[in-house]
């Protein structure tokens, strides 16, 4: 393929990646994918889906502990191999990217393997693996290199004691104790996955509460569903440093509310954010624009060079799969001339899978208040489904916070039992512009756990039914 000549060149075969690719093809477009890794990027091989693959046996396990609760005997004693889970986890996210493989080929868009890296105007460079070089050129070039794990220099990841999210998808054994350093959606996810297994974890937040860009109530739950786990908690803390001692252990050293403490455990699972993959694109030689470690784009996505475009975990916008394959779509539409509408960063779901799980769209109500929004809430509690109760999951509740002058949504807060699968209704909410009123007046199913949606926007006048 030297010399080769495109329409588009994508470099990075993530969600966003892939996305833009297949999305250019399908507009007609001559296009190369370029990936130096598995196709699928870091969400489909050792994010995302592998992560969600690993949880659900979790899942499986508590309710198999459960079972006599519901009727149900099970013989013997339940125990975890994780050798197994890990290795069910691998077949899903290997059938996942044979998939992307096969959506590319049946777009015909030529995949190309490699470290791609621009090299001048309209030109890429591959480097395989050999070393071997190639030149492709393309009068549009989108970069969608994603991230990967971030690493502090007080807590260097070895792989064997301090762990990154992808080591900890590949343990071959149960640790007896794991500290979690960092609890955004990785870190709680891991957390909740390890304790659920029996580990005694032992959680660190920096921020006051955990899930810091959470609402607050729902940190506050979800802090109480990990002590129900027996995992300990520290909120307003900080890591100063992680050792391994003559033992082979970690030790910790965190400075809190309490003071300064040393924490021994087996394993340290760094969950400190991400980085994003911007190193060795030949960004600075070409002058693209880069600040604070994110390629500055306008709203289709293009650089202040010209056929240079960038999205995904690159740029300043939420780091989320959906948040990508919106991002390429809306960047080859650009490209192909449709004058595509901006994305409404408004009303970017966002979803976290631990037991309960969260599901949140808009505006939490201290970011509202802080805005000087007057908001009316509408809260419905998961003891009060017939579906959550016949499930046997009570724990949660779905909470709306509505514009009190135009009845509109400003933010949708959920936790419990398929939250994550409900959370598209008040998406299109925060989309559209629909009242509470007109929420309210839907009709949905019953017995369903979406039944709490309609009731909680009823619920912010007083007349939800079943409360």
């Amino acid at each position: 393929m030297s010399g080769m000549k495109y329409d588009i060149i994508v470099v990075g075969s993530g969600p966003g990646g892939y996305v833009a690719a297949i999305k250019a093809a399908q507009e007609g477009c001559k296009c190369a994918l370029v990936e130096c890794a598995s196709l699928g990027g870091v969400c489909l091989n050792w994010g995302c889906i592998p992560t969600k693959a690993m949880l659900k046996s979790a899942q499986i396990y508590a309710y198999a502990r459960a079972a006599e609760s519901y009727g149900v005997k099970v013989p013997g004693n339940v125990e975890v191999s994780l050798d197994k889970v890990v290795a069910r986890s691998r077949i899903v996210a290997d059938t996942m990217s044979r998939g992307v493989a096969f959506l590319l080929k049946k777009n015909v868009v030529d995949v190309v393997e490699g470290h791609g890296r621009l090299a001048g105007k309209g030109c890429v460079e591959v480097t395989d693996r050999e070393g071997n070089t190639r030149m492709l050129e393309a009068d549009h070039i989108i970069l969608a290199t994603g991230s990967r794990p971030r690493e502090m220099d007080f807590m260097p990841v070895d792989g064997k004691h301090v762990l990154s999210s992808r080591d900890a998808l590949l343990l071959d054994k149960l640790p007896e104790s794991m500290v979690v350093v960092g609890t955004g959606a990785i870190g709680c996810e891991f957390a909740f996955l390890y304790a659920t297994f029996g580990v005694k974890v032992t959680m660190i937040e920096y921020m006051p509460a955990i899930l810091p860009l959470a609402d607050e109530e729902v940190s506050r739950t979800l802090e109480r569903s990990f002590r129900k786990l027996h995992a300990t908690v520290y909120t307003s803390a900080t890591v100063k440093s992680v050792t391994v001692n003559a033992g082979g252990k970690c030790d910790v050293v965190v400075e809190s509310r309490k003071g300064i403490e040393t924490l021994t455990a087996d394993v340290v699972l760094s969950a400190v954010g991400i980085k994003s993959n911007i190193e060795n694109l030949g960004l600075e030689e070409l002058g693209v624009t880069v600040e604070r470690d994110k390629i500055i784009v306008d709203t289709c996505y293009r650089t202040n060079i010209k056929g240079i475009y960038a999205i995904g975990d690159i740029v300043a916008t939420p780091a989320l799969a959906h948040v990508a394959s919106a991002e390429a779509i809306c960047c080859v539409e650009a490209i192909c001339g449709k004058n595509p509408a901006p994305i409404d960063y408004t009303a970017i779901p966002s979803c976290v899978y631990t037991t309960p799980e969260i599901a949140m769209v808009g505006l939490t109500e201290k970011q509202a208040l802080e805005q000087g929004f007057e908001i009316k809430t509408g809260r419905f509690p998961y003891t009060a489904s017939g579906k959550a109760t016949a499930a046997g999951d009570r724990d949660g509740f779905v909470k709306l916070l509505f514009d009190a002058r135009t009845d509109k949504l400003l933010g949708a807060h959920m936790m419990g039992s398929n939250v994550t699968e409900m959370l598209s209704e008040p998406t299109l909410m925060k989309r559209l512009g629909i009242t509470a009123r007109q929420l309210a007046e839907v009709i949905h199913p019953h017995p369903t756990m979406s039944e709490a949606i309609a009731e909680a926007a009823e619920a912010i006048d007083g007349k939800a039914i079943h409360i």
